[in-house]
């Protein structure tokens, strides 16, 4: 087996629009993942289920985009990654019309599953392709400009869902993101022509197939701090959004407010997670990744909880948007220890992450989702605010000991 690993610095050669570009799959790629959310009550009426059955939806596309990625890290380190992310918005585009023409709520499981499947090609490996391309010192502020698209891809997944749930078919939502899929596929194949040869392919390998997964995956396992951000990223995952998953339900369901309004409240965590895009550099310098994962974490728990026992809707205002603050201050800092954790396997690496962050979110929201009927929204949101705190506060205390 030989490897060739690319450390070239930023070059004028890259094409301007790469991380622009980037930031629009991954506007898709969020908008997938979060458009079922507000639906839940919409679908378990038309297909007369109940709501915790009703996410498994969401379940299924965690639980798909969680596996997949331990196929697409190394895929994407084998043939170039942006490569690899403009043929997954190909196959995106393909299962998103899956969802929308799904006649059954079972064929809407497949559809679904085989939907998170194709979309575990675009964020992570975008990410990676960040960190091969440019410097670490340089990279925090990078990918919370990437994460821009991701953010209001999230934002608007919940808001569309809600409206769609309200005014119109819960199809639209799927038709719509059928052709922003197919466009979006279209400029990364133009770009990844213009791209400079380091920034296409930065690693080569022969032998099995698998026993090279089983390798690279070996390899970044054997890192003890590699170790402890999987872990962290696993139960971030499972513990917010097996609380977020519910709040624009339980805005309905409480408050009786309709699932548009909801929607769009909860939309406004994506706004918190602009403020910290737009802020990232002055945080960064004054807080540290210590201090930004600790006071993210405590903004979540903090809002979550406030979001559980609100005597009015109205507090959900300002609890989702600095929740969405918190979420980002914690999740960025692990993303970019993610992206240096195993820098000669830094598909697989940032691959791994994604899969411990998604397949935490499908054992939350399946978790959940069967306490939800039992339980209340409420309390499955609580639980989900002290998960987050603990996770949050042993990571912060653990990055402290570390080197800067």
């Amino acid at each position: 087996m030989s490897s060739s690993i690319s450390t070239a610095p930023p070059d004028l050669s890259i094409p301007s629009t790469a991380v622009l570009s980037l930031s629009f799959a991954a506007f898709a790629s969020g908008l997938s993942l979060r458009v079922a959310d507000p639906l839940l009550p919409r679908l378990a009426a038309d297909f007369d289920v109940s709501l915790g059955a009703a996410s498994y939806v969401i379940t299924a596309f965690a639980i798909a985009y969680g596996l997949s990625q331990l196929f697409f890290g190394p895929l994407g380190d084998r043939f170039g990654k942006l490569l690899v992310v403009a043929w997954g918005c190909v196959a995106c585009t393909v299962t998103a019309a899956l969802c929308a023409l799904a006649p059954s709520f079972s064929l809407l499981l497949v559809a679904r599953l085989l939907a998170g499947a194709t979309a575990a090609a675009v964020t992570p490996l975008s990410m990676a392709w960040i960190g091969d391309v440019i410097p670490y010192d340089q990279r925090q502020p990078v990918l919370a400009k990437f994460l821009i698209g991701q953010i209001l891809g999230l934002s608007a997944g919940v808001m569309v869902g809600g409206f769609a749930a309200d005014h119109l078919s819960w199809r639209v939502p799927f038709f719509g993101i059928t052709l922003l899929f197919a466009v979006i596929a279209i400029v990364l194949f133009s770009l990844n022509r213009r791209l400079p040869a380091y920034a296409k392919t930065v690693y080569k390998a022969e032998g099995n197939v698998l026993a090279r997964m089983a390798s690279e995956f070996g390899q970044v396992l054997g890192k003890p701090w590699a170790r402890v951000v999987l872990l962290t990223v696993f139960l971030e995952g499972g513990f917010l959004y097996g609380a977020f998953a519910f709040i624009a339900s339980h805005l309905h369901r409480v408050y009786g407010i309709s699932l548009s309004t909801a929607g769009s409240i909860v939309m406004l965590f994506g706004f918190g997670g602009l403020l910290f895009a737009t802020a990232s550099k002055m945080l960064v310098r004054r807080l540290g990744e210590a201090g930004l994962t600790r006071w993210g974490g405590v903004f979540v728990a903090l809002c979550l909880f406030v979001i559980a026992v609100a005597p009015v809707w109205w507090w959900a205002i300002p609890g989702c948007f600095i929740a969405g603050l918190g979420f980002y201050m914690l999740h960025n800092t692990l993303q970019t220890n993610a992206t240096q954790m195993a820098p000669q396997r830094r598909g697989a690496a940032v691959s791994a992450f994604a899969s411990c962050f998604f397949l935490g979110q499908s054992m939350g929201v399946g978790l959940a989702g069967v306490l939800v009927e039992r339980l209340g929204t409420g309390a499955v949101i609580a639980a989900g605010a002290c998960g987050v705190l603990v996770a949050a506060l042993n990571f912060s205390r653990l990055r402290a000991k570390l080197p800067a």
